[in-house]
């Protein structure tokens, strides 16, 4: 009977212990429910920054590889083989250059000391804002990223052409890496050129000269993305990478005059936008798989976009060389400079 009441005496005891583990756990499991919360909105922020931050020089892009792909409407004599050097001279627009943002606009990160800001693109300059938040009680800090701080994007590649039967050539164009600040940019491409004015025999007495071309380019773009420290270690989200595939349709004419040849085209492609993170994974790969995660979430921002480009052209002939210069433009201006050397194997 002296046993009851010693166990009546323990039971509030029993309680607190129980109730106070109880408690432990649910603030467990509410404090990593917050955390993986403050990821997902950290990832949202990820998202926003990456599709304003990039498209501008995504959509540049396209505008330098539609360039100069006819160098003449006129045929081409048959397995002539043609190569020439060019440099291509982007324009960067000043309203492409930035673009703002308040932290109205994100769900992890603040601006650090104001409500607004105006933030880089990839072809601004290297100004940068600093954005803070907190990932499981720890502060994070993050500088925005610099775009290549200049005004105008030079690069050159070569392309070659051979002449094939019915009026038609094969073009391929091919750019090596181009490195600038934050950014690296490479362009590839294969074309088929057809003469339409050889069935116009009264034009082409008068140096008239027409044709069409169905092409395909392939830009890849790699910039230097969201350097992210935290107390789980680095995000792994350094480099953000971007795959066009542009297909392209245009129609060129021109007219000749004595070693000038004056030309004009109009160009219209339609390109699809791939991105994907795809720097060094970072530590907090030990707690989820970020950067799939992420790679999934920018499918969102996946797109397909259809430019209308005019072009101009003229060229001058000296024998077997040729120097040329282009313009094209649209949304944006892109002009181009090129040494063309025809029938290269017989005449170097």
């Amino acid at each position: 009977m002296q046993f009851m009441p010693k166990l009546m005496l323990k039971l509030p005891l029993l309680k607190k212990i129980v109730f106070a583990a109880f408690i432990s756990c649910f603030s467990a499991k509410s404090q990593n429910a917050q955390t993986f919360q403050q990821l997902e909105n950290l990832i949202d922020d990820a998202i926003f920054l990456t599709e304003r931050y990039i498209t501008p020089a995504t959509d540049a892009a396209v505008y330098q590889a539609a360039s100069n792909w006819i160098i003449t409407p006129k045929k081409s004599e048959l397995w002539n083989f043609m190569i020439s050097v060019h440099l291509n001279n982007f324009l960067v627009p000043t309203a492409d250059r930035t673009f703002d943002i308040s932290n109205s606009d994100m769900k992890f990160f603040k601006i650090q000391n104001t409500n607004t800001a105006t933030i880089q693109t990839a072809l601004g300059s290297n100004q940068f804002e600093t954005l803070v938040g907190q990932l499981d009680g720890n502060d994070v800090s993050l500088k925005t990223p610099e775009g290549i701080d200049r005004k105008t994007v030079i690069y050159p590649f070569i392309q070659t052409s051979l002449g094939l039967p019915f009026g038609t050539e094969l073009i391929a164009k091919y750019s090596p890496k181009t490195a600038l600040k934050n950014v690296t940019y490479q362009v590839y491409g294969l074309g088929i050129k057809y003469n339409l004015s050889q069935y116009f025999e009264n034009l082409e007495a008068q140096n008239i000269y027409f044709s069409t071309l169905i092409g395909y380019s392939n830009e890849d773009i790699s910039v230097n993305f969201l350097d992210v420290q935290t107390n789980f270690g680095n995000l792994g989200l350094n480099s953000l990478n971007s795959k066009i595939d542009t297909w392209q349709c245009q129609f060129n004419a021109s007219k000749e005059f004595n070693k000038l040849e004056f030309s004009a085209g109009i160009i219209l492609n339609s390109s699809n936008f791939k991105y994907k993170v795809d720097g060094e994974k970072g530590a907090i790969e030990n707690l989820i798989p970020l950067q799939d995660i992420i790679n999934n979430r920018l499918l969102e921002i996946n797109k397909s976009k259809t430019n209308l480009i005019g072009e101009v052209a003229v060229r001058y002939k000296m024998g077997h060389v040729y120097l040329q210069t282009s313009l094209a433009f649209g949304k944006f201006l892109n002009s181009n400079f090129s040494i063309l050397i025809y029938n290269f194997f017989q005449n170097w």
